[in-house]
């Protein structure tokens, strides 16, 4: 089959069929820079500061579009419910933050956990719980401007650590951790506040990336243009493979005549003289 591809007929068709692959794939390359510059980007105002109520309901699900959503929601802290969480990263450096149960008051009435701020040092977030529970005896209902985000999911700890140590802003847990909660509404997101308390530092917490949507539509043509590029390598492989079948054929039938022509003629009877 090698000596019929490197012959001249099929060395020409075999550099049509490269050509035309060749067309299809440029083709699918625009089809994909199509898709691209045509992706929408999915906005979402998330700087905008919304009021708590317009962006989440208690004992209901984060939805997609309230994640990373800078909120504004009023309340009272709840002394005795405020925690640490370990582990977390701020600008790359391992800390405490200072967790609250704030019961909500402008909105649905729910408790909402409320990451208050970062520091490296346990000793300054145990006290800076301590002056946040301080503070809540008091009652007054305060004002929290931060980003929501979804609840994140509890972690086991480790079996030579702490079994009270938190790692995650898990509601899960918290509603759990929470003096006398059973059976009440609560939101399964957090918010951490933009303004730390005293003695901590703001948690480092950016926007959410924005979403791009492709025009499947040209990657579906592009697909289909890669598909039709290997068919026309595929259709000249065919045409050779044909052709080197069609000349195995007629060359064992040659043979068989050939054959069939030089056969002795003296298989009768001798002539007698």
């Amino acid at each position: 089959m090698l000596r019929m591809m490197l012959r001249p007929r099929w060395v020409l068709a075999l550099l049509a069929a490269l050509g035309v692959a060749a067309g299809f794939a440029v083709l699918a390359q625009w089809q994909v820079g199509r898709a691209v510059e045509e992706a929408t980007v999915v906005e979402r105002p998330t700087e905008q500061v919304r009021p708590l109520a317009d962006v989440a309901q208690p004992d209901g699900p984060t939805e997609q579009a309230a994640t990373g959503q800078r909120v504004a929601v009023r309340g009272t802290f709840v002394p005795g419910d405020t925690v640490l969480v370990q582990g977390r990263l701020n600008d790359g450096v391992t800390g405490w933050w200072v967790v609250a149960h704030l019961e909500v008051t402008d909105a649905a009435r729910g408790g909402l956990p409320v990451a208050l701020g970062w520091t490296p040092d346990e000793r300054t977030a145990r006290d800076a719980l301590a002056e946040v529970d301080a503070g809540a005896r008091s009652g007054g209902e305060v004002e929290v401007v931060g980003r929501f985000l979804p609840s994140e999911a509890p972690v086991v700890p480790d079996e030579d650590g702490d079994p009270n140590a938190m790692t995650t802003v898990a509601v899960a847990h918290l509603v759990n951790v929470w003096a006398d909660y059973d059976d009440r509404p609560v939101y399964f997101g957090y918010v951490t506040a933009a303004d730390p308390v005293a003695g901590l530092e703001a948690i480092a917490s950016p926007p959410p990336e924005q979403e791009a949507q492709l025009n499947w539509l040209n990657v579906f043509y592009a697909i289909e243009w890669v598909v039709f590029a290997g068919f026309a390598v595929y259709v000249w492989y065919r045409l050779v493979k044909d052709a080197v079948q069609r000349e195995r054929e007629e060359a064992e039938l040659a043979a068989e005549r050939a054959t069939a022509g030089a056969a002795p003629a003296g298989g009768g009877e001798p002539s007698r003289g």
